[in-house]
């Protein structure tokens, strides 16, 4: 069975709020400070959606392991 794609989406969505909340908690947790876990939790979102879009485009340019679809 095949996900469709706003399982997909959503799927993608839960994931990053799961991931973030813990880099959050985590700078929370060893600093105290809720400002500083705000901005670190705003970069990671940030910074962690430009490198998966870049992994993603790097990835469609490569071949290996590529299904080919014969129609």
């Amino acid at each position: 069975m095949k996900d469709s794609r706003i399982r997909s989406v959503v799927k993608a969505l839960s994931w990053r709020v799961i991931a973030t909340g813990t880099t959050m908690s985590l700078v929370y947790w060893g600093t105290g400070d809720v400002e500083l876990m705000a901005h670190i939790g705003i970069a990671d979102v940030l910074i962690k959606l430009f490198f998966y879009f870049i992994h993603e485009r790097a990835w469609g340019r490569i071949a290996w392991q590529r299904a080919v679809l014969r129609a």
